[in-house]
């Protein structure tokens, strides 16, 4: 038995059983109740629920019409059939357009039941259908939420021929800077964005493999402000049950810092690889620069009285010679990527340098002005990157005009006071020295000059630039505790402001008197090194100055020496890398004959490390390659004044 909750609007009761009767025949218990006004009506609908309404069209104080009307003010959407027995055809269309489901004539309800059952069932698949539209409804709710609230983009579009976006969340106006609008209307307008490097790449595999299956993809964008944004772009196709392409879904985000962060990574990695490299040809470049140094100190004495033009080779020569051995070290460092140590330096000696660049490598079209007062103040600072830095903006400047112009670079001291700190957040109190470069280039527009310091962001035409230069411009020099500022005119150039704390001491400068190194006394020097020239040069040196010398080529003949001679050797002067025996190896057994042996290291690599080793196994004094005569003279005086006291 199947329970039927029936609402019946009747005034008759001899017609209520004969409508209870019938719906008896069809099996069911029934719970009803009978209304014959609209608040009776009205109270039946708040007290329960209802299956069915069965109404009467005419009575006395209600009408089936009024009924039908009172049910949908409720919203409820109940199967609504009408018995009457005067209803005629035209009056009975109406009442079902009104909303009636079904009517039927008293003189015929054996019509009753199937109507009945019908509408109940019409009814239940109405209701399936609202529920069904609610939880979509619903589900698409929790889904705009959802791609309105995360910080990737989420699309839906037509399959990929019919170029139609359905839809695009609001996470691709901040990732792409374009309007979601945009995207509507010209679905082609988020390719037309992909950088032309990746585009045809990126529309192949979007037209071709969307169509067959999933996609995932990474690419660059340019956005409306020229900056350069990294995607993630990942999609697959919703197929009809032909297993054709209708739709594709999927998610686009922005990985900008991932791959800044996969680039330094990178750099990293190569970096190490060149510094390995690195170190070896630096320590055959300082075996190289050594024996030139010690010549270039060695010709005075030898030659004697020299005229003028002879001594001003010796001292390019000489210049030469200690400016390759400072480039060794400045790449060395750069290329391994040791911590910098910033040392006193004069800006205007690095400024000079950069001229001599400029000159020989930039366009003649291009005019440079120098401008370097005589009492620039002195900085403290890591002279290969402040190069790196000057050099950067010189190569900005350079490209700003094709067409050639002027580029000026002028110094100056400034003292920042407070007044000018608090309008530059990032100045400090104190003493500076400015570095201006200028040039009268093409210019940088208003709305974008302040994001020419972001990474992966550049003025420069497409493949020109990596978006990578300024943002390393700012951080050495926010290393160095300075600060940069610019400003710039469309059309008529750009102004570049390095601002770095100034050393300015007011004390009186000592005056450096140059003594001459002590001679020795006869001592006598095991010179280790596998370099023949320079076994000759330190040999002539020493010898020059009262010591005797005997040579060892590798590990094997040192140690061989030394024991023959352990009674006369004052000091072992030693290579730290050696054929056949390690440098370690040589000292330890060095140490055997003479726990007390006195052995100065030397090398063209002194890394922190190989330094705290050989000081570790008891060598006395480091000297990096190259060194001068009076470096090595000192040193050795040093520990033979200390022998012969004991």
């Amino acid at each position: 038995m199947t329970q039927l909750r029936v609402l019946i609007v009747e005034d008759s009761e001899d017609d209520l059983l004969l409508l209870l009767r019938e719906l008896r025949r069809g099996d069911y218990t029934l719970d009803y109740v009978r209304v014959e006004t609209a608040v009776e009506m009205q109270a039946a609908l708040d007290r329960q629920a209802w299956d069915i309404v069965i109404a009467d069209y005419t009575l006395p104080r209600f009408s089936a019409p009024e009924a039908l009307e009172l049910l949908q003010h409720q919203q409820q959407d109940l199967p609504f059939i009408i018995v009457s027995g005067t209803i005629g055809e035209d009056v009975a269309v109406a009442a079902m357009r009104a909303g009636a489901h079904d009517y039927l004539l008293k003189d015929n309800l054996v019509r009753l039941l199937p109507a009945v059952a019908r509408d109940l069932r019409e009814a239940q698949e109405r209701q399936k259908r609202l529920d069904a539209e609610q939880a979509l409804r619903e589900s698409e709710e929790r889904f705009r939420q959802l791609a309105e609230n995360i910080t990737e983009s989420i699309f839906w579009m037509s399959e990929p021929t019919a170029m139609k976006t359905l839809y695009i969340s609001p996470a691709y106006e901040r990732i792409w800077g374009r309007s979601c609008d945009s995207l509507y209307a010209n679905f082609m307008s988020w390719i037309e964005a992909i950088h032309p490097d990746d585009r045809q790449r990126i529309q192949t595999s979007y037209f071709g493999r969307s169509l067959l299956g999933k996609y995932d993809e990474e690419y660059r964008i340019i956005r409306p402000d020229r900056s350069i944004r990294w995607i993630r772009d990942r999609g697959f196709p919703i197929k009809n049950h032909t297993g054709i392409a209708y739709r594709v879904v999927g998610i686009a985000e922005d990985i900008t810092n991932r791959k800044l962060t996969e680039a330094v990574l990178r750099r990293t990695e190569r970096l190490e690889s060149l510094g390995t490299l690195t170190s070896g040809i630096a320590h055959d470049l300082n075996n190289v620069l050594t024996p030139i140094m010690g010549i270039v100190q060695l010709l005075p004495k030898k030659i004697g009285n020299m005229d003028d033009s002879t001594k001003r080779l010796l001292q390019i020569l000489n210049h030469s010679t200690h400016r390759g051995a400072d480039l060794v070290k400045q790449i060395l460092s750069f290329a391994r990527g040791v911590e910098s140590k910033p040392t006193d330096i004069q800006i205007g000696d690095l400024l000079l340098e950069i001229q001599r660049i400029v000159q020989q490598a930039f366009p003649k079209n291009i005019k440079l002005s120098l401008d370097l007062p005589p009492d620039l103040w002195s900085i403290s600072a890591d002279a290969s990157m402040l190069h790196q830095v000057l050099i950067n903006l010189c190569v900005n400047a350079r490209d700003a005009m094709p067409d050639g112009g002027i580029l000026s670079i002028t110094a100056e001291n400034l003292e920042i006071d407070e007044n000018y700190a608090r309008m530059n957040l990032d100045a400090c109190v104190g003493n500076y020295v400015v570095v201006t470069v200028t040039d009268t280039g093409t210019g940088i527009e208003a709305q974008i000059l302040d994001r020419i310091f972001d990474p992966f962001f550049t003025t420069k035409d497409i493949g020109k630039g990596t978006g990578l230069g300024l943002s390393t411009v700012v951080g050495i020099v926010k290393s160095h505790r300075g600060l940069i500022d610019v400003d710039s005119e469309v059309g008529k150039g750009t102004r570049f402001k390095v601002y770095l704390p100034a050393t300015v001491t007011s004390e009186i400068p000592p005056v450096i008197v140059t003594i001459p190194p002590e001679s020795g006394q006869g001592e006598l020097i095991l010179v280790v090194d596998d370099e023949v020239p320079i076994q000759i040069i330190t040999t002539a040196t020493l010898e020059m100055h009262g010591y005797r010398v005997i040579t060892a080529s590798d590990g094997i003949e040192a140690i061989a020496l030394y024991a023959q001679h352990k009674h006369e050797i004052g000091v072992v002067l030693m290579d730290m890398m050696m054929p056949a025996l390690d440098s370690i190896t040589i000292v330890r057994a060095l140490h055997k004959f003479n726990p007390q042996v006195q052995i100065i290291a030397m090398s063209g690599l002194a890394t922190s490390e190989v330094v705290a080793q050989a000081m570790d196994e008891g060598v006395k004094e480091f000297l990096p390659k190259p060194f001068t005569a009076t470096e090595l003279l000192n040193l050795l005086a040093s520990l033979c004044v200390s022998d012969r006291q004991t």
